[in-house]
This record gives structure tokens, sequence and C-alpha cells, in this order.
């Protein structure tokens, strides 16, 4: 059974594969078999959520973060929470713990910077604080868990959270952690994201791309994709579409045995 946790005390299981999640569902969308397939053999998995914080009481929210709770069809004060019964929900079906950190999404942290699409997809503001706010955390984990893979988004699509996790995560890795990238589903989808992202990072030529097959565990990542209910619509349209973006894109990566795939960009 998944268990969540807010505690770095409380993480007594020898986790050898750390996920490094934005958001509530950024696990299971672009790694979601790979989990599964660690869960299977019986290799524990943690999934950090990094922006899992509720906003305080009485937050006056901005115009462009109701327009997205009104898409999300979730009432206000409860986005959080109505997100983290979805996120225990995939985590379960995945077979991965979580590890809870109370920082706030981009819509609430600063929500004049990025109070519009070209905000959440731009640049870092200057004063952003969330990059300094999770290094110690992850610092502090990678330190508990000396042998573990950290998984991290490659930043594909600029969403600024997932660029600041990806920066976060850069910095573990200079200091000797173990960092692989993943591919930011579905932004990895936009026509040329993803080879636009890898010449911000220096060029393909700097990772090497590692395709694992997902065969066996394709129905269970898409299972898991469906438990974010408050997601689907404005990510895909519908279930039916889920099912086919996520199938079609999987295809497409022909891992060596098998049809369907998941792919990690590592530093060489």
């Amino acid at each position: 059974m998944a268990r969540h946790f807010t505690q770095l005390d409380d993480l007594t299981t020898p986790y050898g594969h750390i996920v490094l999640a934005p958001h509530l569902d950024d696990a299971a969308l672009a790694c979601g078999g790979m989990l599964a397939g660690f869960a299977a053999t019986s290799e524990p998995v943690l999934v950090v959520n990094i922006c899992s914080g509720s906003p305080a009481s009485g937050t006056a929210f901005s115009p462009f973060a109701a327009s997205l709770h009104a898409v999300w069809g979730l009432p206000p004060e409860a986005v959080v929470q109505r997100r983290l019964a979805e996120d225990e929900l995939a985590l379960e079906t995945l077979g991965a713990d979580a590890y809870q950190l109370d920082l706030l999404d981009a819509i609430y942290r600063m929500p004049t910077a990025y109070g519009s699409e070209a905000g959440l997809f731009g640049a870092l503001a200057p004063d952003d604080s969330l990059v300094e706010a999770m290094q110690p955390r992850l610092t502090a984990l990678a330190a508990r868990f000396p042998q573990a893979i950290f998984y991290a988004p490659l930043g594909i699509g600029h969403h600024v959270d997932h660029q600041a996790t990806h920066t976060a995560a850069a910095t573990l890795a200079r200091a000797g952690v173990s960092v692989a990238y993943y591919e930011d589903f579905p932004y990895v989808l936009q026509a040329n994201a993803l080879m636009v992202r890898l010449a911000e990072l220096g060029g393909a030529a700097r990772f090497l791309p590692v395709v694992t097959a997902i065969d066996a565990v394709l129905t269970r990542k898409i299972g898991a994709i469906e438990a974010y209910q408050s997601q689907i619509g404005p990510l895909f349209g519908d279930a039916v579409a889920l099912a086919r973006f996520v199938t079609t894109y999987a295809e497409s990566l022909r891992p060596e045995s098998g049809t369907y795939g998941e792919r990690l960009w590592v530093p060489r």
C-alpha cells in the first residue's frame, strides 16, 4: 500500500529511486510506466511532490488561478486537498510512496508574475524563491539516501515550476548525486519542444538517451493518470484521448525490446 509522508524523518524505507515531481500528476504522466515497473520488481520508489502546499485560508486568488480552478472543476478552497486525493489513488496504482513538500504552486506563490499563460510558461521571475526553498530539502533527501537515483524534469515546455525543479536537480548532480531527466509529458508532444529544450541545456550530445520498455505496465500507467480526474479534460479532452496520446507517444519511442517505452536523458 502506498504511503504518504510530510516529514523527512519518517522516511525509513531504503528508496533506490526518487522522482522529483513539480506538481501532483507529473510523475505519473512522465514516468508512470517506469514507476510501476520498479514496484513490480519490489524496488522501493518515492515520489517527491514539490508544489503540494495549500494556500493560506482566506487567500484571494488571481483571476488566472480562478480560471484554472474553474477549468479543473474544483472548489477554490479545496483544490490542493482534492488533488492530493487524486495523487493518492494514482500512486496506489503505481505502487509508489509520496513525500509531500509544502511549497506553493506558481499560481499561488507569485500570482502577479505568473498571472497568465505567458508568465507561467516563461522565464522564472528574478525574485522567485522556489529553487532556494526546495534546494536544502532535496540536499537533505540525497544525504539520507546516498545510493538513490533521482529523476527530475528536463523542463520541456518551460513551465516555471518544472524549470525550478530542473535547476535544483542539476545542482544535486553537480554535487555528485545520480540524476536522470525525464521528458515532461504532455509538453513533449509540442512540435520541436524536446529539441528546443535540449539545445538550451547544451545540446543532445550532453545526454545519453535511455529508453525503457513499458509494455507490461502501460495499462497501469494510463490507469494512474486517469486518477487525476481534474486534469484529464484540460490536458487531453477526455479519457479516450488520454489513452491515445500516452500510447502513441510511448510507441514512438521504440524500445529495443518491446513496443512501448519511456525515455530518460542521462548526463554524460
